[in-house]
């Protein structure tokens, strides 16, 4: 029995946007066009419940309240699926770039709108683009106040759009004064470098081989993997962005049509539960 190493299961998570809400396009598509554009959030995500209910896997769904609020059919069939439904805010706007009293707001205003069409109770929150950082240590005790437990909100690397380097690569209690706990999205290390390695664009534009590489370090070490990706990375039919800078075309489009079979694949390959669980967890471990 020795011999036996038990499977360390992992934490899949979906962040509930549309292809026009993404922070890449963020310059280029205004807010206040969002309403008169294709909506393809529901199907897409649609497609991922049944991947999902296909391999028998849950998982944790951070989903604008934005989203909630146009399509509260699709918020019920994910709680009805036996999923995590937890916030990603109201309109997808970056934590740094909101005052400590609007960020309230959103996140208590997200609360509220995923509760009310869930049925469910909402404990877990990620910011938009993984923008909590060494700049807003003001977020978390928000964060609590509003009724949340924890947070997958920091992505532990340097990146053009986000990151914060100095963060723990695992669960940590970012505050003294909280009882959050954060969960940042999985990394890798090599060489003495850290590697993003939590999903999304990484997992699409890498070779699989990268990702269950990473995944293999981390579930090593007895820690659960944090993994993420967006609805619309499975859409290689969604309108194109032309005013887009050529860096955010290439990230956001390349390998879209082969993104569902490596996800499938992934899906087999590893074990997976919500991210509730893993969190509830971690807090009994660093109580």
């Amino acid at each position: 029995m020795s011999g036996i190493r038990l499977m360390v299961l992992n934490a899949l998570s979906v962040d509930v946007e549309d292809w026009f809400q993404v922070g890449a396009f963020e310059n280029v598509i205004d807010r206040a066009d969002w309403d008169g554009l294709e909506r393809r959030v529901e199907a897409n995500t649609d497609n991922v419940l049944h991947m999902f209910d296909q391999a028998g896997v849950k998982a944790t769904f951070f989903t604008l309240g934005w989203v909630a609020e146009r399509h509260p059919r699709l918020i019920r069939a994910i709680a009805d699926a036996g999923h995590e439904v937890a916030s990603h805010g109201c309109e997808h706007a970056r934590v740094f770039s909101m005052s400590s009293a609007h960020f309230a707001r959103d996140v208590a205003r997200s609360k509220e709108i995923l509760e009310q069409v869930s049925g469910q109770a909402i404990t877990g929150y990620r910011a938009p683009s993984f923008s909590i950082d060494a700049r807003t240590p003001w977020a978390y005790p928000i964060l609590e106040e509003a009724g949340y437990s924890y947070s997958s909100s920091v992505a532990p690397i340097m990146h053009d759009h986000y990151g914060w380097r100095d963060a723990p690569r695992f669960a940590f209690r970012p505050n003294p004064d909280c009882a959050i706990i954060e969960i940042p999205v999985t990394t890798a290390e090599f060489a003495g470098r850290r590697l993003a390695a939590g999903g999304g664009g990484f997992f699409r534009l890498l070779p699989y081989a990268f990702s269950r590489w990473a995944i293999n370090q981390v579930n090593g070490d007895g820690e659960a993997a944090i993994i993420y990706f967006h609805p619309w990375e499975i859409d290689p039919g969604q309108p194109r962005v032309t005013a887009a800078p050529l860096r955010s075309k290439l990230r956001h489009y390349t390998n879209l049509s082969v993104m569902a079979d490596k996800l499938k694949r992934l899906i087999g390959d590893f074990g997976w539960t919500r991210l509730d669980t893993i969190a509830a967890e971690r807090a009994r471990a660093l109580s």
